[in-house]
């Protein structure tokens, strides 16, 4: 469902560097139990997922047919109901009847890794968005794809390498302390006491810093960034001695595992396999050590994948991302200003604008193209009406 995004990545030329399933396909594992899949049908949507609902044996009979109409629930509301996001999902689905059990080992799979919030604490705007957008609009919409390469490699590098291709200045590691908007002229961006002079500026920061950088423009005020927080994702990532997961990713239930990836090809690691772990919603990790988390992380493990009892581990390191997305919980829409422009010559990008979509790379890229697309459109117009008052 992530078509931006996707365009994105061809037009970097990168498209061959990710692999998308043919079809929606997901293991679900809990200890001392074979994994359980979540499958789509060649159906039309909703259809294509309703008998995995069924089957889903985590949950008993009565508990699938009522997520399943649950599910068709959801398809009903409006994403774009500002009322909506005044609520949880965790809120909502328990007024709907859905026990305790039946969110944690169904509804959270989807909620947590998409939302970065367990579903107590999400909006229910932003998850309605998820749940249509991927499950319930199209078949195809949640088939998942993966990169087959750093994501530095995958964005960053193509993308410098087009900018130099087209003649532009790149500047890394330039702070920047201030932007003045276009008052009868051009934008300018202070760094260490130097101006740049801009036909345009296109800010796609993370929220907390363009919050400090907006220039103090009308209506700016009442949106303060901090009120967006901030949600992290700490990962794992586990060097085994040996094959332990014969998966190329899995879902974990009643497990401190959550997501579990294969990423020994990519890292082109000869011998062992190397795991990597993606813990969502990780403010409860944040306070531990390495050596609290391996202590914590390897028993899971070994509850989970029964190899990895005989298995030693030989690296065990782990990368945590504070600020990986902004906190997208109730009363967080307030917050989101919308991409495009912001000022004479300012224009607003990034993952945490009001796209209509969660903190995803899809909205990311939609975000630039909106700021893209009207500052050409603002020069242009600049440009015919210097040409009229020339004549």
């Amino acid at each position: 469902c992530c078509e931006q995004y996707l365009s994105f990545l061809d037009r970097l030329g990168v498209s061959d560097s990710v692999e998308i399933q043919s079809r929606l396909a997901v293991p679900v594992r809990r200890p001392g139990e074979q994994p359980v899949w979540i499958r789509r049908d060649r159906l039309p949507a909703p259809a294509h997922l309703v008998r995995s609902i069924l089957g889903y044996r985590p949950l008993s009979l009565g508990a699938r047919i009522h997520a399943a109409r649950t599910a068709r629930a959801i398809s009903k509301l409006d994403p774009t109901d500002r009322d909506l996001d005044l609520h949880s999902i965790g809120e909502w689905l328990a007024a709907r009847g859905e026990s305790e059990h039946t969110i944690e080992h169904f509804w959270e799979l989807l909620i947590r890794s998409t939302l970065n919030l367990c579903a107590r604490d999400a909006s229910l705007s932003l998850a309605t968005k998820v749940l249509q957008t991927g499950f319930l609009d199209r078949a195809d919409g949640a088939d998942i794809g993966w990169s087959n390469l750093p994501l530095a490699k995958l964005h960053a590098e193509p993308a410098l390498r087009i900018l130099q291709e087209a003649g532009a200045e790149i500047h890394l590691k330039t702070p920047v302390d201030a932007i003045e908007p276009a008052i009868g002229g051009r934008s300018v961006v202070w760094s260490k006491g130097h101006g740049f002079a801009a036909d345009a500026v296109i800010l796609a920061v993370p929220h907390e810093a363009a919050g400090a950088l907006l220039p103090r423009i009308h209506g700016w005020g009442r949106f303060e960034s901090s009120g967006l927080g901030r949600s992290s994702i700490v990962n794992l990532h586990v060097v085994f001695d040996r094959p332990v997961m014969d998966l190329p990713f899995v879902a974990g239930i009643d497990s401190e595992l959550q997501w579990v990836f294969d990423r020994t090809k990519t890292s082109r690691l000869e011998h062992g396999q190397y795991l990597t772990v993606s813990l969502s919603d990780g403010d409860r990790y944040l306070g531990l050590g390495t050596n609290e988390l391996r202590a914590r992380f390897v028993p899971a493990f070994a509850e989970l994948f029964p190899e990895t009892r005989h298995a030693r581990v030989e690296n065990f390191v782990v990368t945590v991302e504070r600020a990986a997305t902004f906190r997208q919980a109730p009363g967080s829409r307030r917050y989101r200003l919308s991409p495009g422009r912001v000022a004479d010559g300012v224009f607003l990008a990034g993952a945490w604008t009001d796209t209509g979509w969660p903190a995803t790379m899809e909205g990311a890229v939609a975000s630039g193209r909106q700021a893209a697309s009207e500052a050409m459109r603002s020069l242009a117009d600049d440009s015919r009406l210097e040409e009229t008052e020339a004549a």
